[in-house]
């Protein structure tokens, strides 16, 4: 139903304005009585294979929303009807901001991507933390926390951003994710060099170490690092005692598109998703798995639009996926798809 009626439908719209009619017409359907459990019944799949105890968290699957989805924790009741094991907030910054002028969110239907450049749009931590604690969090969904700065914070005083939605978010969420991956903010990818890297992530382990109990903290990086780089990553999880990684962001990368060039350029700058992603995503994991004597514990995400596409990363070395992209081609049943699979 979804790639013969729906997709056809919302791919007449604006892709932001499609997001929000998706999640508009979930919200009236399931108000309707007898749907919400017609849903679960059709989305649903559950099994003790999946199930996953890791890091200290237990997964009841090992399949979750990517960040970017649901930034300010509006639809994260709706979407765990869809069957996700964990569901990723943010990405949060300390302040609202409305991000980069539209259009931001652009289809690459021949090659089942997207471009974003939104810019970190979100309403700020605050108002985060005020629908998670009314809408309090679904019985054993996972929910971590996508954390970022504000455009306009100088890079030398980004730690104190990063420090603002740790603490506010630290009572609500299971997990951290810390973002410098995202090509969307001036300058961002410049804290994933080696030495602003380390200190941001020792300053929030320093936070962590606080708590009664600490919570897993993961780094969220780029395709476009080199293999140099890569390893600095590694000695940076290593030095700092960070959880892991999730591999990996969008890329700036335009390289054997199917999209004619003219058609690309006219969209401009802006974050590549989707299946373009999937093979470097993949040798990214591969990469960091194989180098650390397969000892780093990675989170998969990038062009995940079918079972085999979760199964590889999983072989590589992830021990969870997450989708996103793959979801606005393949519908919502791919959810369902996958833990079969894996089943």
């Amino acid at each position: 139903m979804y790639k013969h009626l729906l997709k056809p439908f919302l791919f007449l719209f604006q892709p932001e304005k499609a997001h929000h009619l998706t999640l508009s017409l979930l919200r009236i359907a399931l108000a309707i009585p007898g749907i919400s459990q017609l849903m679960k019944a059709g989305f649903q799949y559950e099994s003790s294979k999946l199930e996953r105890t890791l890091f200290g968290l237990h997964f009841k699957n090992p399949v979750g929303l990517a960040a970017g989805f649901d930034k300010d924790g509006k639809y994260y009741q709706l979407m765990n009807t869809l069957g996700f094991g964990f569901i990723e907030l943010g990405t949060v910054t300390p302040k609202p901001q409305k991000g980069n002028p539209l259009p931001r969110l652009f289809r690459l239907p021949q090659d089942e991507a997207l471009i974003n450049r939104m810019g970190f749009n979100n309403d700020g931590v605050e108002a985060l933390v005020e629908r998670l604690k009314r809408g309090g969090k679904p019985e054993g969904l996972i929910i971590g926390g996508n954390i970022g700065k504000n455009k306009w914070t100088p890079n030398e005083e980004a730690e104190q951003d990063y420090f603002i939605c740790f603490e506010a978010l630290f009572p609500y969420v299971d997990y951290f994710v810390v973002n410098v991956s995202s090509p969307n903010t001036p300058n961002l990818r410049d804290l994933q060099e080696k030495e602003p890297l380390s200190r941001l992530l020792n300053g929030l382990q320093a936070l962590n170490k606080q708590k009664d109990a600490p919570k897993p903290i993961f780094l969220k990086i780029a395709p476009d690092l080199t293999d140099g780089q890569l390893d600095d990553i590694l000695d940076i999880v290593k030095d700092t005692q960070i959880t892991g990684v999730i591999a990996t962001n969008t890329t700036i990368s335009r390289a054997n598109l199917a999209t004619p060039d003219a058609q690309v350029e006219q969209i401009g700058a802006g974050g590549l998703s989707g299946k373009p992603v999937t093979d470097r995503s993949t040798e990214v994991i591969r990469y960091l798995y194989d180098k650390s004597g397969k000892q780093l514990t990675i989170i998969g995400v990038g062009g995940i639009a079918s079972p085999e596409d979760a199964i590889e990363k999983l072989n590589a070395g992830a021990v969870l996926v997450q989708v996103y992209s793959g979801m606005v081609y393949e519908g919502p049943k791919l959810v369902k798809n996958i833990k079969k699979a894996l089943v």
